[in-house]
């Protein structure tokens, strides 16, 4: 097992392209980590410059102590699961799990012994003589994992290797990733663009936008406390509510609301501001309170347990969740309260803390 650790990582594609813009990352000895953001950020870049598929322009790569930058992938003791899986199709399952034994050259009937062992760990012994067009998409992604497995690598490197599974598969997939990281301890980086598996999965999470890291933290710590405009706003099965507003009186003045602030935090100053909260934090009224931002509503969306309910006035849409007993129908008036404690207050796209600066990319603990 090992750590990874980059220093001032630089991409730059021909024509001027920064795909990496010195990137400073530690992942941890045995952590799951994700690295999220939508397409084009550069994760996917991040981790073939790891795997050794892409060469660094600048920077360093070190995988347990050992400086790998300029290793070929082979040498860099790491597997990667992509999101394909990469299977050879006139291969059996026993030929593709054992294949990177092979290119090691270790003997014949060792490594079918090995691909064998794997393979029950994985719930795939009854499969062993089958080809990849003759498995469902979860077991070709369970032969890509054995095949990752067998040769004992110091770090997984995973590239959306949930994104051809149907939902009710990915959820399940999901469920059996992290625990099988869990048992084996292996360092784990893993790239997504959903935001939901990221969440679910990860130690710790490095958002990412424009080749850069905008904020490092434990999915708690992200979702509660997104450290700019930009997490907030990609973070979360629900868009967060981000309102322009103006201090006033120690809080912000959102059209004609004035919304309250977390305690410690001052508002104050020159400058537009935003008024960041989720819509699990508003709690919804159909009669006028204090400190509300009022509204027509406009949609209401059945979740299941719960509603989305899209209210309509004078700061622009809101978006509450209201309970799934809670009646609410289009075109009548409501009230949407914000919690105060989970309330947040950007300025020029920064976090406001209670020391007054933003935590940037490492976001303090919630």
């Amino acid at each position: 097992m090992a750590a990874i650790a980059l220093a001032a990582l630089t991409k730059v594609y021909a024509g001027g392209v920064r795909a990496l813009d010195a990137v400073d990352l530690t992942v941890e000895d045995g952590e799951f980590f994700a690295l999220l953001g939508p397409s084009g950020c550069g994760k996917t870049t991040l981790l073939r410059t790891l795997a050794g598929l892409e060469t660094a322009t600048s920077g360093s790569v070190t995988i347990g102590g050992r400086d790998v930058t300029a290793l070929a992938p082979g040498r860099r003791d790491v597997a990667m699961v992509f999101q394909d899986y990469a299977l050879f199709p006139h291969m059996t399952v026993t030929d593709n799990i054992a294949y990177p034994l092979r290119i090691r050259k270790v003997p014949g009937g060792e490594r079918r012994a090995k691909a064998a062992e794997t393979a029950a760990e994985l719930g795939l012994a009854e499969l062993l003589a089958r080809r990849p067009d003759q498995l469902s998409g979860g077991q070709q992604q369970r032969v890509a994992l054995a095949r990752a497995m067998a040769c004992h690598p110091q770090a997984f490197l995973f590239d959306e290797p949930l994104s051809n599974l149907d939902a009710r598969m990915r959820l399940e997939a999901r469920t059996f990733l992290k625990r099988l990281q869990r048992e084996l301890g292996v360092t784990t980086v893993f790239v997504t663009h959903d935001q939901a598996e990221a969440l679910a999965m990860a130690d710790r999470i490095a958002v990412m936008e424009h080749g850069r890291i905008r904020q490092l933290g434990t999915p708690a710590e992200v979702f509660r406390r997104p450290a700019n405009t930009f997490v907030a706003s990609f973070i979360g099965s629900t868009p967060m509510n981000l309102l322009p507003g103006r201090a006033e009186d120690g809080a912000v003045r959102v059209a004609d609301a004035l919304l309250p602030t977390p305690e410690g935090i001052d508002p104050g100053g020159e400058g537009e501001l935003v008024y960041g909260i989720r819509p699990e934090y508003l709690t919804y009224h159909p009669t006028p309170v204090d400190g509300a931002l009022a509204g027509e509503v406009r949609v209401v969306e059945n979740l299941g347990s719960a509603q989305l309910v899209t209210l309509e006035g004078r700061a622009g849409p809101v978006q509450t969740v209201v309970d799934e007993d809670v009646p609410v129908a289009p075109g009548e008036r409501g009230w949407a309260r914000p919690r105060q404690d989970r309330a947040l207050v950007y300025r020029e796209g920064e976090l406001l803390t209670p020391t007054g600066r933003s935590p940037g990319p490492r976001a303090e603990a919630s």
